[in-house]
C-alpha cells in the first residue's frame, strides 16, 4: 500500500494518508460506517480534494486539505555564490518544490545568520535547510527559526555550542591535504588560485574550476571564527551527504560530525564541490529528508 505518513483529522472522521510509489497520496476513511469510495494526489502546494464515503446508503463528501512539507532554502559555503546550486536547483524545481537559494554577503557568521532568516521569514509554511561546506554552520544557527523542521548537510561543517570552523579546522588530522588558504587580507580570506581546483573541485571541468578561482568572494575571518550559540541539530533531524574525494574537509572530519549530530548519513564520491559534479546524488538526499519530514508535519497537522 505504501509508506503511512500520518493521520489527520479529527473523530469520528479520521483520515490516514500514506503515499505510494507514483508519490501520490491517498485517503482512508476510518469508522464503523464508512466505505471508502474516494481517493486524493498531492499537488506540489496545497493538495485540496473531495473524499467520499456512503453513510447509511447515503453519499457524504468531506473536503480535505493537506500542506505537504515544500519549502527548500539552499545555503552556499565560503568563496562561491548561490549560483553554484543551480543543477540541483533544476532537479528539485523540476520535481515540484519550491526552492529559495540564500546569497549570503559572508562577512559575519552573525550576518549571513540574519540574511538566511530573512529568506526563511518569505516562506509559506515550514522549510528545510540546506546548507554546504562553511553554509552548514549558517544552518546550525539559523536552523532554531521556527519554520526550519529539518537540515540538510552537504560536505558541510557541523559545530557544536561554542564551536566555529575555525575550532573544527585548528588541528589537521595526519594525512590531511594542506589547505590552499592564503593569510588574511583586511579581515577576509582567499583560496590559493593554482591550487583552488585540485582542493576544492578535483571533477569539475578545469575550465569550470578555473573560473571559480578567478571569481572567489571574499570570505571574512569573521565568519571563519564565528561561534555557534545553539546548535539547531540538538533539536531538528538532520541529514549529512559525506563527499568520499574530498580535500577541503576530510571524509572521516565529515562523518565525525554526522555521528555526533545523529545524522542520516549518505556517501557519494565527489570533491568538495559535490554540488555541481552530483547533483542527482545531493538533490535525491534533499529529497529523502522533505519525504521523512512530510511524515512528521502531516501527523501532526490537523
Amino acid at each position: 500500500m505504501g509508506e503511512v505518513l500520518g493521520v489527520c483529522g479529527r473523530d469520528p472522521m479520521t483520515a490516514v494518508l500514506w503515499l505510494d510509489s507514483k508519490r501520490g497520496a491517498r485517503m482512508l476513511l476510518k469508522h464503523p460506517a464508512l466505505t471508502i469510495i474516494g481517493s486524493l494526489a498531492l499537488a506540489p502546494a496545497i493538495a485540496i480534494g473531495l473524499v467520499g464515503a456512503k453513510v447509511a446508503g447515503k453519499v457524504l463528501y468531506k473536503r480535505m486539505e493537506l500542506e505537504p512539507m515544500n519549502n527548500i532554502v539552499l545555503v552556499h559555503g565560503a568563496f562561491v555564490d548561490g549560483g553554484h546550486w543551480e543543477s540541483v536547483y533544476k532537479i528539485l524545481k523540476r520535481d515540484g518544490h519550491s526552492i529559495s537559494v540564500v546569497q549570503n554577503p559572508t562577512i559575519t557568521l552573525e550576518d549571513d545568520v540574519t540574511v538566511t532568516r530573512r529568506v526563511l521569514a518569505t516562506q509559506k509554511g515550514p522549510a528545510i535547510l540546506v546548507g554546504h561546506s562553511y553554509g552548514g554552520a549558517v544552518i546550525t544557527e539559523a536552523g532554531n527559526d521556527p519554520k526550519v523542521t529539518a537540515l540538510v548537510y552537504i560536505a558541510a561543517f557541523v559545530p557544536d555550542r561554542g564551536e566555529s570552523v575555525a575550532t573544527l579546522t585548528k588541528d589537521s588530522p595526519p594525512g590531511a591535504p594542506e589547505s590552499p588558504m592564503l593569510p588574511p587580507q583586511d579581515g577576509f580570506l582567499f583560496l590559493d588560485k593554482a591550487k583552488f581546483a585540485a582542493s576544492y573541485a578535483a571533477d569539475v571541468d578545469l575550465d569550470k574550476a578555473a573560473f571559480w578561482a578567478d571569481s572567489q568572494l571574499p570570505w571574512g575571518v569573521e565568519c571563519l571564527n564565528g561561534a555557534i550559540s545553539e546548535p539547531a541539530w540538538r533539536s531538528k533531524p538532520s541529514w549529512y551527504l559525506v563527499a568520499t574525494e574530498d580535500r577541503r574537509i576530510p571524509p572521516d572530519a565529515q562523518r565525525a560530525m554526522a555521528k555526533r549530530a545523529g545524522s542520516t548519513v549518505v556517501e557519494a564520491k565527489g570533491s568538495h564541490a559535490i554540488y555541481f559534479s552530483q547533483p542527482n546524488a545531493v538533490a535525491a538526499l534533499i529529497e529523502q529528508a522533505v519525504s521523512k519530514d512530510n511524515g512528521s508535519s502531516v501527523a501532526s497537522r490537523e
